[in-house]
């Protein structure tokens, strides 16, 4: 956010876009996602590119429609969760994204 306080007028704040930050947390079934996170880390080590992907995202709306998004350029991180041995493990994928358009 950008702020201007001009001497001849009244103060003017500018919003300027700055990305899209998130995140989703999901019952651990397989490997999938430690998978996915290790091949990203993987082939930023082994060749030095930053894998990047898209996310979308479905709304149901109160009037019975869905609204879809699709999150671009999305980069994500997998935190750190907890591990028990008897119980369901939920892993927290952060992420961000450049930019959010609306699909439908």
């Amino acid at each position: 956010m950008q702020r201007a306080t001009p001497l001849n007028g009244v103060p003017v704040e500018f919003n300027t876009p700055g990305g899209w930050r998130g995140s989703f947390t999901i019952a651990r079934a397989d490997a999938t996602l430690d998978s996915l996170i290790a091949s990203i880390e993987s082939q930023f080590w082994n060749a030095g590119t930053i894998g990047s992907g898209t996310l979308y995202q479905y709304i149901s709306e109160p009037d019975g429609t869905t609204s879809t998004w699709e999150f671009s350029s999305v980069s994500m991180t997998l935190q750190s969760d907890r591990w028990e041995s008897e119980g369901i493990v939920q892993q927290t994928v952060q992420f961000f994204a450049s930019t959010r358009t609306r699909v439908s």
